[in-house]
């Protein structure tokens, strides 16, 4: 059997077993519509008409850059859900009293949100050559339970990506290891690649790339909205608000950019504040969080109180007949542990920046 026949067994296989990290709905068919056109391909059938663009990676909502089909067709479905979201309890509670995030915390989300953007503007981050890797490693918890049935959330495990600066159109955009209980492929270092090249851009975000991106906060949020893919049933408010976390949490970027886009989130309508939050690792802040009616997702972006510097993020899902959810419940949460330069992927930090 060849490689393309064994990638296609492993996928259909993959398409009914438990879902490994679960999924919102429309994110999951997505994927698996993505996955299945691989396969035509693979079998030599007609090809369904494919995407003008691979689909927007998600970075905190999963923790990883997305593999699109091509070398590792399970990786498409078996994407970290690091939905992020809301309380004030531990890594596993809900939101005790929604009311609290009604409008005074909805007028105090602008005010927290530009005192972040000044403590970021005070960061010092060391510039990214174009030779060079972004290293993250995070502590991750995510949903083990099958995508019909009911939240099970596994147990907290290591992800480590290194993301290529290489501004060129890559199919390689970088490589993850995950490690620990519940983690995909323990110790194996995987490639994460597209079927097409993709350029540097929202879906290939080089530190070259981002530090060309507007600092005036209206001119990138306008920007960001015209970019950002916008999945089933999610709101184009929410998947911008998604995408700023994203790049937020797994890139690196001149000061003035990551200014940028912390003023940018506090122009789109529904951000709140929650005065504490406790990420994956038990650290508590300060979160900043928006609820999407239109996909029952809820995202929060945790902070510590003193620095204010990005601790992690959490999500939840507010609603779902099919899995019989009628109030918040804790998909994922991820705690970004180290960021930093390296000159090689599988490399460890040699230097770290935050």
């Amino acid at each position: 059997m060849n490689a393309d026949g064994r990638r296609t067994e492993d996928a259909l296989e993959l398409l009914s077993a438990p879902a490994e990290w679960d999924l919102p709905p429309g994110r999951h068919l997505h994927y698996k519509d993505v996955l299945m056109q691989q396969i035509d391909q693979d079998l030599g059938h007609a090809p369904a008409a494919a995407p003008a663009s691979p689909p927007r990676r998600r970075l905190t909502r999963p923790v990883i850059l997305v593999p699109l089909a091509s070398t590792l067709l399970a990786a498409a479905l078996a994407v970290t859900v690091t939905v992020t979201g809301t309380g004030t309890g531990g890594p596993g509670s809900a939101p005790a009293d929604r009311t609290a995030t009604g409008s005074a915390h909805a007028q105090s989300a602008s005010l927290t949100l530009h005192r972040i953007a000044v403590a970021a503007m005070a960061s010092d981050v060391t510039p990214v050559g174009d030779d060079q890797f972004v290293y993250v490693r995070n502590l991750t918890v995510s949903n083990k339970g099958t995508f019909e049935g009911p939240v099970k959330l596994g147990a907290p495990h290591t992800v480590e990506t290194w993301t290529s600066q290489d501004p060129r159109p890559l199919k390689t955009l970088g490589w993850i290891r995950e490690s620990g209980k519940d983690a995909v492929m323990p110790g194996e270092t995987i490639p994460i690649e597209s079927t097409d090249a993709v350029p540097a851009g929202i879906d290939h975000p080089t530190y070259t790339w981002l530090s060309s991106l507007p600092t005036d906060p209206d001119a990138l949020l306008a920007l960001l909205r015209r970019e950002v893919r916008v999945s089933d049933k999610e709101s184009r408010e929410q998947a911008v608000f998604s995408l700023i976390g994203d790049l937020l949490s797994q890139t690196l970027m001149p000061p003035r950019n990551t200014a940028a886009l912390y003023k940018a989130a506090a122009r789109i309508p529904g951000v709140k504040e929650i005065p504490d939050a406790v990420d994956v690792a038990g650290r508590h802040g300060i979160a900043i969080t928006r609820e999407d009616a239109s996909s029952a997702t809820r995202d929060e972006w945790i902070f510590d109180k003193r620095s204010l510097a990005f601790l992690g993020a959490r999500g939840f899902i507010t609603h779902d007949k099919q899995k019989g959810i009628t109030s918040d419940t804790l998909m994922g949460s991820t705690a970004v542990l180290q960021r930093a330069v390296v000159d090689r992927h599988g490399e460890k930090a040699a230097r770290t920046d935050s």
